[in-house]
C-alpha cells in the first residue's frame, strides 16, 4: 500500500502580497486555475495509492478540508500541528499516523507547494523509486538541473544501486555561483527536492537510532492524539516538547541508507515569484500577464492583476502583483528580499502580511469593502447549508441586507426568514446567528456600527465548526 502524505505547512512569505499567514501560497491558485495543493492531489491520479494523509496547521484546517473536498478528496484524514516543529517532526507524526492500525505502507512524503509540470515522468520516476523503498532505502527524489542554480540545496549521488538510482554521497548546502557551476559540470549533483518515499517502519526504525527525542515525542504526542470528523489533533504539549528540525538534517544525512531516484518531470518549488514567471506561459516579449493586464513596450515581466485593471509600459525584468489591498512592484532579480517588507509589515503591527481583504471561513468567507471612523461593511458569502456561531458582541451593532439567497436569522428568541432585498438589525449585545438553508450561496451586505470592531469583538455561544 502507498500512502501520500502531503505537507501543507508553511507561510509562503517571498510570495506576498498573494500568499499570507492565513492563505499561503500552498493554498492560492499560482499558476493555473487550481491551487498548489489541489495540483499536488492531482498528480497523485493513476498511481493507485490509499487516500492521501495532509498535515498542516491548525488555523488552516477548514482551507485545507475544503479545498481538498473541491480536488474530488472528501473526508480524507487531515493532521494538524498543534505548533510546527520542522519537517521531520511532522512526517513522524504522519508516519505513527500511517502505522497505528498494523499497517506498514509505503509513504510518499510531497511538498503542497510543488509545481511538477510532467507528471508521468513523475509516475516513472515514482516507479524506479519504489523498488528501492521496498529494500529499505530511506528515497529523496533528485531533481536533475537546468541552471546552476543558488537557492537550492544538491544531493551528491553516489554508487549505483540496481537499475533505480544511487545512494547518496553527500547533501550540500546552497552553493555560491561558481560551486553551482562546478556541480553542474560535474554531472553527479541534482537539486534538493524535499520529496520521499520509504516504508514507513524504515522511517521510523531510523528516526529510533538517529533522532530519538523527536520520535519519543512525536509517540507521546500521538498517545494522546483526539478525533475530530476526519481531523486528527496530536497532544500539545507532548508535541511543543519535540525538537525542531528538519528531516535532511534530522535523518537523510546520518543515515547510510538514503538513496535519491534523478527526476526530470518540469519540477519548480514555487519559491518566489522569478520561480513563478519561470513556469507561467510567456508572450513573444517574455511577460507572463495575469489577469486584467495591458502592456507596451515591456520585455521580461511578470504582472499579476487580482482586483483591478494593471497597465505597464517600458518596463523590463519587473515584478508587479496587485491585490485588493497591496501592490508589489520589485525588479525580478531582487524578488528574494520581498520576505523583508513582511517583516516590516510585523514590525509595525500592521495586517497585510496576515489576512487577504477577503478572509476565508469554514462557512464561506467575507470582503471588507469599506471602514472610516466607527463603521465597517463587509461583504459577506455564506455556503449552501452552513451556519455561522450563535454569538453576540460588545461593541458594535450590525444591519444586514441580503442580495442573493435565502437567510435563517436567529435573533434572540425569534428566527425570521429573509430573502432578497430584505433586511434586518442586530442591536449591540443581542445574541444572534446566520445560516443559509438553501441550495445557492447566500450573499449579504453587512454594515457594522461602534467603538470596536475588530474580529475578536465576538462571544461565541455554540458554533459547529468546534471553535472557541
Amino acid at each position: 500500500m502507498l500512502v501520500p502524505v502531503i505537507m501543507a505547512g508553511g507561510m509562503g512569505t517571498r510570495l506576498w502580497p498573494v500568499s499570507r499567514e492565513h492563505y499561503p501560497k500552498q493554498f492560492c491558485a499560482l499558476v493555473g486555475d487550481s491551487t498548489m495543493l489541489q495540483q499536488t492531489m492531482r498528480r497523485l491520479d493513476g498511481i493507485g495509492a490509499a487516500t492521501p494523509l495532509t498535515v498542516c496547521n491548525e488555523e488552516h484546517r477548514f482551507l485545507a478540508a475544503e479545498q481538498l473536498r473541491q480536488a474530488g478528496v472528501e473526508n480524507a484524514p487531515i493532521l494538524l500541528e498543534p505548533v510546527g516543529r520542522n519537517t521531520a517532526p511532522a512526517i513522524t507524526l504522519a508516519a505513527l499516523q500511517a502505522t497505528a492500525n498494523g499497517a506498514d505502507p509505503l509513504l510518499l512524503v510531497m511538498p503542497a507547494d510543488h509545481l511538477i509540470q510532467n507528471v508521468p515522468a513523475f509516475h516513472e520516476g515514482l516507479s524506479r523509486a519504489k523498488a528501492l523503498a521496498e529494500e529499505g532505502w530511506l528515497v529523496t527524489f533528485g531533481i536533475v538541473p537546468t541552471c546552476p542554480e543558488t537557492g537550492f540545496g544538491y544531493i551528491r549521488r553516489g554508487k549505483k544501486i540496481g537499475d533505480s538510482g544511487f545512494a547518496v554521497a553527500s547533501f550540500e548546502e546552497k552553493p555560491d555561483l561558481e560551486t553551482a557551476k562546478a556541480y553542474l559540470k560535474e554531472g553527479a549533483c541534482d537539486w534538493n527536492s524535499g520529496m520521499f518515499l520509504f516504508r514507513a517502519s524504515a522511517y521510523l526504525d531510523a528516526m529510533h537510532k538517529h533522532a530519538p527525542a523527536i520520535l519519543e515525542a512525536c509517540r507521546a504526542a500521538m498517545a494522546g492524539v483526539e478525533s475530530d470528523a476526519y481531523f486528527l489533533r496530536p497532544e500539545r504539549a507532548a508535541f511543543e516538547a519535540c525538537p525542531s528540525d528538519s528531516i535532511d538534517y534530522a535523518l537523510m544525512e546520518k543515515t547510510d541508507r538514503a538513496a535519491v531516484v534523478p527526476l526530470d518531470a518540469g519540477w519548480n518549488d514555487i519559491g518566489s515569484w522569478s520561480a513563478i514567471w519561470e513556469a507561467q506561459d510567456r508572450d513573444a516579449d517574455g511577460n507572463a500577464l495575469i489577469g486584467d493586464v495591458l502592456q507596451v513596450a515591456s520585455k521580461n515581466s511578470i504582472v499579476s492583476a487580482q482586483k483591478r485593471l494593471v497597465a505597464i509600459v517600458g518596463v523590463e525584468d519587473l515584478v508587479v502583483v496587485e491585490t485588493a489591498d497591496a501592490v508589489l512592484v520589485a525588479k525580478r532579480d531582487a524578488v528574494q528580499h520581498v520576505k523583508e517588507i513582511v517583516s516590516q509589515l510585523k514590525s509595525a503591527d500592521r495586517t497585510e502580511h496576515v489576512d487577504h481583504r477577503r478572509v476565508y471561513r469554514p462557512w464561506g468567507d467575507y470582503d471588507s469593502i469599506d471602514f472610516g471612523n466607527r463603521y465597517q461593511v463587509k461583504r459577506i458569502t455564506v455556503k449552501p447549508g452552513a451556519k455561522l456561531s450563535v454569538q453576540k458582541h460588545h461593541h458594535r451593532a450590525e444591519h444586514w441586507v441580503v442580495v442573493r439567497g435565502t437567510a435563517r436569522v436567529l435573533k434572540g428568541e425569534d428566527t425570521i426568514m429573509l430573502t432578497e432585498n430584505q433586511s434586518t438589525y442586530i442591536p449591540l449585545g443581542e445574541i444572534h446567528a446566520l445560516e443559509n438553508p438553501g441550495k445557492i450561496p447566500l450573499e449579504l451586505i453587512e454594515v457594522q456600527s461602534g467603538s470596536y470592531l475588530g474580529e475578536d469583538d465576538i462571544v461565541r455561544l455554540e458554533d459547529r465548526y468546534g471553535r472557541a
